[in-house]
């Protein structure tokens, strides 16, 4: 599922603040603008909030696609977090003379989304803190290969933004270095990897490609090998380091854990998620919906069960009796080394069954470009999207896939059964058309920037979600019985990632539990349980996204479907819904309704 390389870079760039200092600026106290300039005056600071966010945060726009600051690296020191603290607070307080009241439908939606933002910043550094116990949070990678990879950049551009940014890599990780302060061990581990795959970004062949170049002067290609060879350096010292530490944890027992407590982890689902629910209440539905579905595959199983083993007793046991259909099925399955390939044959199939259904309007002019996920990104996620900020939205987007080559037989089958004839198809559904891939363009087309660049992950997942069912009801797959037990399979699975990233932060469910209730009571097989623990380990929130934005979308949807009758077009539902850019859910629901 989704886990876009953009989530993740904006989620370590917006790693600042502190969250007392909140209680500095009072809305009681400030002065409302004249209500008449209100439209117009916070059309003005919107505007002006995202250059000034740019300008703090040179990373996070890079990653929208501005470019002005591409050749800059933020250096992680306290100097730097204590000029983020100001800028939140500043910001704030600007935000606070708007009387809320006298907005536009649209401009509150972004005035909330500029509120979350800052106020999440300040708790972020302040209170949470994983700019200490996160290593991972360092990585120069990302930065280097979206300009590397630029298709509208030009050699030169691309040469001499390099060169400027290579200058801070040495003290960026010295004062990551600094930073750290009794890591979790598993993301100690993370950060070691991700770091070692730099040197697929910045590699030799870039020095001999600059080398034969003619944009550089030979003075600026001197420099260039300079600053390279600190840059290697500097990582291989950070990686060194990390590496010491990891033994050190790992012999004394000082690690942090990985479960962040009730505390951090409802503060962090209200920031991250924006729901109208709490975690507990969201993780209490989500049991009562595990209950639901698995009746439903109870259902199919009888169904189905003649079909598949006509001389073999159906087991009185229906969780057994399920598994036991889902296995035999699951080995309908690609060969390994076609995996990657299937998945590009399968994307125009999906194109043309969107376009015959009239569901929703594509754009041809967007690429779409499968490939294995780069060593950087590798370690967190099967499969993700890497897409194209508002500012670049012509770029490719990319469809990650991690190759099973890297994988040992056992594991590599694991995966191709969890990842079988009926749900590779539903994974492209999710991560490509009309999922991720066809939101994110949508997002780019936004007339609200705030929108467009204040990311809600919920919307952004729970879309992905909504449009595997929204397919399959639409007649997708012949309404075979066997893609809908193999889809309630993976509607399971967004279940289980809440009752597992809750059981695990908050209850503190060990090892064997979570892969019990993702192994017995979500069907899932031995590699993808442990993947998913191991992801629950190295986030937190985050796999809870998938089902509570579902389960608002799906709502809001019958809910339209209520209330217009005949009148209610499936298409211009899905337009509009996804007009207003990744908004949190709830909020396109107010203006949906207004």
């Amino acid at each position: 599922m989704n886990k876009t390389a953009l989530t993740l870079a904006v989620a370590a760039a917006l790693t600042l603040v502190g969250c007392n200092s909140i209680n500095t600026v009072s809305e009681s106290t400030l002065k409302p603008v004249t209500q008449v300039t209100q439209n117009q005056a916070f059309s003005a600071f919107s505007d002006q909030f995202i250059e000034d966010l740019w300008r703090q945060y040179p990373e996070f726009s890079q990653y929208a696609g501005y470019g002005k600051y591409d050749d800059i690296i933020t250096i992680p020191n306290a100097t730097m977090r204590a000029s983020n603290v100001q800028f939140s607070k500043n910001k704030l307080a600007e935000l606070y003379n708007f009387d809320i009241n006298s907005l536009s439908g649209n401009q509150k939606t972004d005035y909330y989304l500029i509120e979350n933002n800052l106020k999440k910043a300040i708790w972020s550094t302040e209170k949470f803190k994983g700019w200490q116990w996160n290593p991972s949070t360092y990585n120069v990678s990302y930065g280097f290969a979206n300009i590397l990879n630029s298709r509208f950049k030009s050699e030169a551009d691309k040469f001499k933004t390099v060169l400027e940014r290579l200058k801070y890599v040495p003290d960026y990780y010295a004062a990551a270095q600094q930073n750290i302060d009794t890591p979790t061990i598993e993301y100690t581990q993370l950060a070691i990897a991700q770091n070692e795959g730099a040197f697929a970004v910045l590699k030799d062949d870039l020095l001999d490609q600059v080398d034969a170049s003619d944009v550089l002067t030979a003075q600026e290609k001197a420099l260039f090998k300079k600053r390279f060879a600190d840059a290697k350096t500097a990582i291989n010292g950070y990686i060194s380091f990390l590496t010491k530490l990891e033994k050190e944890l790992a012999e004394n027992g000082t690690a942090r854990s990985f479960r962040i407590g009730e505390e951090l982890y409802e503060e962090k689902f209200a920031f991250d998620i924006q729901s109208g629910y709490t975690a507990k209440k969201m993780y209490e539905k989500a049991l009562a919906d595990k209950a639901r579905v698995t009746k439903e595959m109870i259902t199919l199983t009888d169904q189905l069960w003649p079909k598949y083993f006509p001389d073999t007793t159906r087991p009185t046991d229906d969780i057994h009796a399920i598994s036991k259909l889902i296995k035999h099925l699951s080995q309908n399955h690609v060969a390994k080394e076609n995996f990657v390939a299937e998945i590009k044959r399968q994307i125009p199939l999906l194109e043309k069954f969107v376009m015959e259904k009239d569901l929703i309007t594509l754009d041809p002019e967007k690429p779409l470009v499968v490939r294995e996920t780069p060593e950087y990104m590798r370690g967190f996620a099967m499969a993700s999207i890497s897409s194209p900020g508002p500012y670049d939205s012509k770029e490719n987007t990319y469809y990650n896939v991690e190759p099973l080559e890297l994988r040992s037989e056992a594991q590599a089958s694991s995966i191709l059964r969890e990842y079988n004839h009926w749900i590779l198809q539903i994974l492209n559904i999710h991560e490509a058309v009309p999922g991720h891939y066809t939101q994110l363009v949508y997002a780019n087309k936004s007339p609200s920037l705030v929108k467009s660049v204040l990311r809600n992950g919920a919307m952004i997942e729970g879309w992905a979600v909504y449009t595997e069912r929204m397919m399959l009801e639409e007649g997708y797959g012949d309404h075979e019985p066997e893609m809908w037990l193999m889809y309630y399979k993976w509607n399971l699975r967004v279940i289980c990632n809440t009752l597992l990233d809750y059981g695990i932060q908050v209850n503190g469910i060990s090892r064997e539990q979570g892969l019990d209730l993702l192994m017995n009571g979500a069907f899932q097989e031995r590699a993808e349980a442990e993947g998913k623990w191991r992801r629950a380990t190295l986030s937190q929130v985050q796999l809870t996204s998938y089902y509570s934005g579902y389960r608002e979308i799906y709502d809001l949807r019958e809910k339209q479907k209520e209330q217009l009758g005949e009148n209610f077009d499936l298409k211009a539902f899905h337009e509009t819904f996804l007009s207003y850019g990744s908004a949190p859910v709830k909020y396109i629901n107010q203006l949906m309704n207004d």
